[in-house]
């Protein structure tokens, strides 16, 4: 049987994630969890819900024309500038990605303050602990499977990530 606050903390990771339909049987228990379309959500409420706005009177206020104002030239547009050089785009395929095994909050540190367990240029042997996901107050932690350098991060630190989401690119040795 599921608590109640297991159940909140499930809701809260979904309604944060891109997941629409969420199922979650445990020992004869189940949960299941749909999200609204965007579609209806974005519909307006009827008009037996909608309050009208007050009306009020205003007496009429005879006033001098007010002097005519002429809007200040707008300044020349800046010369675009040099293109800035575009960031190298990674090829992917030819490095290992170290995905999430599960949808959670992704944390670089073993707390707030502490240092990354791994910065890019890093080398990690399979086992070695890269980063935790904390899912229902549960923190994880998630270990290399290769032998290899840590070329790039995915993730932001403390950015909800699905499941096997990349959060890592390892050139394996």
């Amino acid at each position: 049987m599921f608590k109640i606050h297991e159940i909140r903390e499930i809701i809260k990771l979904i309604d944060q994630s891109t997941i629409h339909e969420f199922e979650l049987e445990v020992d004869g228990s189940k949960v299941t969890i749909k999200k609204a379309n965007a579609e209806v959500a974005a519909m307006p409420a009827p008009a037996v819900f909608q309050a009208a706005a007050p009306v009020v009177a205003t007496p009429a206020v005879a006033a001098a024309p007010a002097p005519e104002v002429q809007p200040a030239p707008a300044p020349a547009a800046p010369a675009p500038a040099a293109a800035a050089p575009a960031e190298a785009k990674v090829d992917e395929s030819a490095f290992h990605k170290i995905v999430s095994p599960m949808v959670g909050t992704f944390y670089r540190s073993p707390e707030p303050g502490a240092s990354a367990y791994v910065q890019p240029g890093d080398q990690v042997v399979p086992n070695k602990v890269v980063c935790i996901v904390e899912a229902m107050k549960l923190f994880n932690e998630i270990e290399a499977e290769v032998t290899g350098e840590i070329v790039k991060v995915l993730v932001e630190d403390g950015q909800l990530v699905e499941y096997g989401q990349p959060l890592f690119l390892v050139k394996p040795e």
